[in-house]
């Protein structure tokens, strides 16, 4: 017998799901998806540079919606991480394929990223843009837009490590009993730690650019402004910050 939704709302979203598996009930898959949905919003705003010109939000959204119905028939609470963690990782590969489907992306992104960088290396790093796209024959504004979609890219690929080891983790616990809950938190924490570290092994004005985007949320251009350099030397300066987290994170993890 199908379950009221009086009752459903006194439940935990951890006893739904548990109830879910039991049952099957499409009434608490329905509240489930209700409950969830805020998470579909949220990375489709964060996201909002990597679809824009491509995608509507609305589109985003409702693909969103069948990733956690899909998502909470997939899900197993014994192999994979808490349902929030599992459903966003899920909802950020689900919007790249979409980009990747609607040609958002060029053919050869990654082949033209890496002759920037090249060239970036080779002129130093006091070269303008215009400098730089000059010397591998690329129009300055061509260059501008792939730099923005590298530094997006960078950010996304930085986010998903992260989200990786996280579900490593989880992986390597679930198979024993509830006493390694402390070495869970254990290894959580000592993943912020690593995090902290690899910031802190930055150059003064890479920090500076990494707090004021992602502890403050100021924008490319406001950044530029407190900063008093071009919004373009911004975009490199949280390019390479970037670049040297992921190294970092990676060479320990």
């Amino acid at each position: 017998m199908m379950l009221q939704t009086e009752k459903l709302k006194d439940k935990t979203n951890e006893e739904l799901l548990d109830l879910y598996q039991k049952s099957g009930e499409l009434a608490i898959k329905q509240e489930l998806v209700m409950r969830y949905l805020y998470i579909v919003k949220t990375i489709a705003s964060q996201m909002r540079g990597v679809y824009a010109g491509s995608l509507q939000m609305e589109d985003i959204i409702n693909e969103g919606v069948i990733a956690i119905m899909k998502g909470i028939d997939r899900y197993d609470p014994e192999r994979d991480n808490k349902f929030e963690t599992f459903i966003s990782r899920r909802i950020r590969g689900m919007i790249i394929d979409l980009v990747r489907k609607n040609d958002w992306m060029p053919r050869d992104f990654r082949k033209q990223v890496r002759m920037m960088e090249d060239a970036r290396i080779a002129l130093g790093n006091e070269a303008t843009d215009a400098m730089i796209a000059e010397h591998i024959g690329m129009d300055v504004k061509k260059y501008r837009k792939l730099q923005r979609m590298s530094v997006i890219m960078n950010v996304l690929s930085l986010d998903m490590l992260i989200d990786d080891e996280d579900e490593h983790q989880s992986l390597q616990l679930s198979s024993r009993d509830h006493n390694s809950q402390p070495e869970k938190a254990f290894l959580q924490e000592e993943s912020r730690q690593l995090l902290a570290e690899a910031v802190s092994s930055l150059k003064e004005k890479e920090q500076l650019v990494i707090s004021l985007y992602y502890v403050e949320e100021l924008n490319m251009g406001q950044i530029a402004g407190i900063m008093g350099v071009s919004e373009p030397r911004i975009s490199q300066i949280h390019s390479s910050a970037i670049r040297k987290l992921k190294d970092y994170m990676s060479a320990y993890m």
